[in-house]
């Protein structure tokens, strides 16, 4: 299950990402989104657990955790088909 994280500091790179959620299970894979031009982080991120019931876990024990005076925002990521298509004219 891929789980969106967001409100992350600044400060939260991918080594971190995984830090912070590593001990609920096996991570499959770690994401931090960056802008394109400056490199830095735009406050969010994706981990995807292997174990539905690790993604849970963290759901619940780390959404609206403070981390460096912020509140994360953990839920179940949203799938791409999910998400509207954009248009541009």
């Amino acid at each position: 299950m891929k789980l969106y994280v967001g409100n992350l500091p600044w400060s939260v790179d991918l080594e971190g990402l995984k830090k912070l959620f590593e001990s609920y299970g096996e991570i499959e894979d770690v994401t931090v989104i960056s802008d394109r031009d400056s490199g830095r982080s735009k406050g969010f991120g994706f981990v995807t657990f292997k174990d539905e019931e690790a993604s849970k876990k963290a759901i619940e024990e780390m959404n609206e955790k403070e981390i460096e005076g912020r509140k994360l925002t953990v839920s179940e990521a949203n799938k791409k088909e999910d998400q509207p298509k954009r248009e541009f004219n």
